[in-house]
């Protein structure tokens, strides 16, 4: 993928360290809400944002300086550490230009709201988004959406040659002669910028047209052309961040969540862009394991949501409403797929199920699909579809075993691989992930949350769903009413959700300091 590239022919701007994109990326992203603020004639607003791209591009540009050619000790403890500041650090900087474009939202609020994006968990502090200007909420998506965009690359890029992110599970440790999170791949890089800046640029173009694919449908249907581009935005990064509440408040048509719908499909799997468009696309794609096991969520939860409303429409005499019936089969199928992959939007016809049968939706199913996540290599988090298929491969080759001891299971050196060396990776990190979660809901409750509340601000972000708060919890508890111990837990939350735990762990291993 891109290996005959020559670097060369890569613009100097990809051949930077990595934390000077970010910093120039974020700096040009400014520039654009300050624009949009300029049409608005809201001048207050767009000074912070002009005014700090300005102050980022220098800070960026003299970091450029510093740092073009100089050599890298240990690339892969430095393009962690790079991904961990990423998250931490830039949006201190990605902060100012919010917090002065509203005064009213204190400096730490806005980190919090800048983290959020940049990790696409799209939670926030905003308990009444129309009154906050529209370039704002620009500002939160486009974060978001350059926050997606950069865990792809960091996926193929940094995580992928490290047997990271869930890559550990197609190319198990045996099987590629290194330990997990040792670094030794991606280390024998002479130029591991040259990595970055490659995927960069077949990616982003991708990425961008497709981003501009869903805005334009939208726009079609009948969309507002801001609410457009803010759901094109979110959807492609899977954040979840909106102008309004939900998207029934800004009125989306069926066609409009149909569109949505498609586009969730990218988060399932990273086959549905890298695969080549011939005549095998479909096949292969049907034989994708993350799709696969997408689908059978997709087909099965809808439907025993929809025979558990059914039954509560036949006690309220309802059953022959075949409208509503429609609609709540619709809703399942959109809002289960929106939070299969992280994203958190909640269909118009979410509301129309429990109308229907006047029976509330469990919240603790969606938080359950938040915790298993999209596709490896996706915008998605939660502990990833990959993970879960091998863990199911390996018990189904289990219960073989009990039959037939002697059996051989077959699917090649990759498909033992999975059941073997993966699925234990797999396992590991599941159970790291259940730790995370006991963890945070700990130190969450000793900020004064109760159970409930607790488990679920845990889950939204160790698995990158913010919305999930609002739609689980039916206390009406909100980011905005948590203290700011309880933020900082959050925050770290976040991280390490996106960053997931093995990648941390390999922070630690002493290999990457003796170097």
């Amino acid at each position: 993928m891109g290996q005959g590239l020559k670097a060369s022919r890569l613009p100097m701007l990809l051949r930077l360290p990595l934390v000077v994109q970010l910093l120039g990326a974020g700096a040009a992203a400014m520039l654009i809400p300050a624009i949009h603020a300029f049409a608005l004639n809201q001048h207050r607003v767009a000074q912070p944002f002009f005014y700090g791209a300005i102050l980022i591009g220098v800070l960026a540009a003299l970091i450029g300086l510093a740092t073009y050619r100089q050599p890298v000790r240990n690339v892969a403890r430095s393009q962690l550490l790079t991904l961990v500041a990423a998250y931490l650090v830039l949006p201190v900087f990605l902060a100012v230009p919010l917090h002065e474009a509203r005064p009213s939202m204190s400096f730490f609020n806005a980190y919090f709201e800048m983290v959020s994006s940049i990790t696409t968990t799209g939670a926030t502090t905003l308990d009444t988004p129309r009154v906050v200007p529209d370039p704002v909420h620009l500002w939160r998506a486009l974060v978001g959406w350059l926050g997606g965009f950069l865990v792809i690359v960091s996926a193929i890029a940094v995580l992928a040659p490290m047997t990271l992110g869930g890559f550990e599970v197609m190319r198990p440790t045996a099987a590629e002669g290194g330990r997990p999170g040792s670094g030794a791949q991606l280390a024998r890089a002479s130029e591991p910028n040259e990595r970055i800046a490659r995927y960069t640029k077949r990616i982003l173009p991708i990425y961008l047209a497709l981003t501009l694919a869903i805005w334009l449908f939208l726009v079609v249907t009948g969309t507002n052309s801001f609410h457009g581009l803010m759901i094109a935005l979110s959807t492609m990064s899977t954040s979840g961040i909106l102008p309004l509440k939900t998207l029934a408040d800004m009125g989306l048509s069926i066609p409009a969540e149909i569109i949505i719908f498609a586009f969730l499909l990218l988060a399932v799997t990273r086959q549905m862009i890298s695969l080549p468009r011939d005549k095998h696309y479909l096949p292969t794609l049907v034989q994708d394991a993350e799709m696969r096991v997408a689908v059978v969520f997709v087909v099965v939860v809808p439907l025993a949501l929809w025979f558990r409303h059914f039954i509560g429409a036949i006690e309220v005499n309802e059953e022959a409403n075949l409208l509503a019936s429609v609609k709540a089969m619709w809703g399942g199928v959109f809002t289960v797929l929106s939070f299969l992959t992280t994203t958190g939007f909640v269909s118009a016809d979410w509301e129309t199920a429990r109308d229907w049968s006047a029976l509330p939706t469990p919240g603790l199913i969606l938080a359950g699909l938040a915790i298993i996540g999209g596709g490896v290599a996706t915008t998605a988090g939660g502990v990833k579809l990959l993970r879960f298929y091998a863990l199911y491969k390996h018990g189904l080759r289990e219960m073989e075993r009990l039959v037939h001891p002697s059996s051989v299971g077959g699917g090649g050196r990759l498909g033992r691989g999975m059941r073997r060396e993966g699925a234990f990776i797999a396992w590991i990190f599941f159970m790291l992930f259940a730790l995370s979660i006991a963890a945070v809901t700990v130190t969450l409750a000793l900020t004064g949350l109760n159970f409930e509340s607790a488990v679920i601000f845990a889950i939204s972000a160790l698995s990158t769903t913010g919305p999930l708060v609002q739609v689980a919890l039916d206390n009406g508890a909100t980011y905005a009413q948590l203290g700011t111990g309880a933020k900082c837990i959050l925050i770290g939350a976040m991280v390490l959700g996106r960053m997931e735990t093995l990648a941390i762990i390999a922070l630690f291993n002493p290999d990457f300091w003796r170097r």
